[in-house]
């Protein structure tokens, strides 16, 4: 069982930036971001998944390619999230999940992942 733990979610101006981290207590190929808003499902952000070596891969949600980042610290067991340019439609609790070999047609599913943070809200005003 791998635990997962979010910080650095936050109140920030739109325009602004926050960075997310979530350390996981094991090594998982996959780590990956999801969000959800009051009222809507659950949807991707980023993923980021090692594919072999020192070798991987990301992808992002089109909503925030261009202003997010993901990048991962496998040495302690750590995804972040870079988040610049907030618009208030990026509000919404943030969850980082992990898993094994999740593949491109199936990164975008939460079911494809086997554990998940606690969540972190993240509040962008206008």
């Amino acid at each position: 069982q791998v635990q997962l733990v979010e910080s650095g979610g936050g109140l920030v101006q739109a325009g602004g930036s926050l960075r997310l981290s979530c350390a996981a207590s094991g090594r998982t190929v996959s780590m990956a971001w999801f969000r959800q808003a009051p009222g809507k499902e659950r949807e991707f952000v980023a993923v980021h998944e090692w594919s072999g070596g020192i070798t991987y891969y990301t992808y992002y949600a089109d909503s925030v390619t261009g202003r997010f980042t993901i990048s991962r610290d496998n040495g302690k067991n750590t995804v972040y999230l870079q988040m610049d340019s907030l618009k208030p439609e990026d509000t919404a609790v943030y969850y980082c999940a992990a898993g094994g070999n999740i593949g491109y047609n199936s990164y975008y599913t939460p079911r494809s992942y086997d554990y998940w943070g606690q969540g972190t809200q993240v509040t962008v005003s206008s």
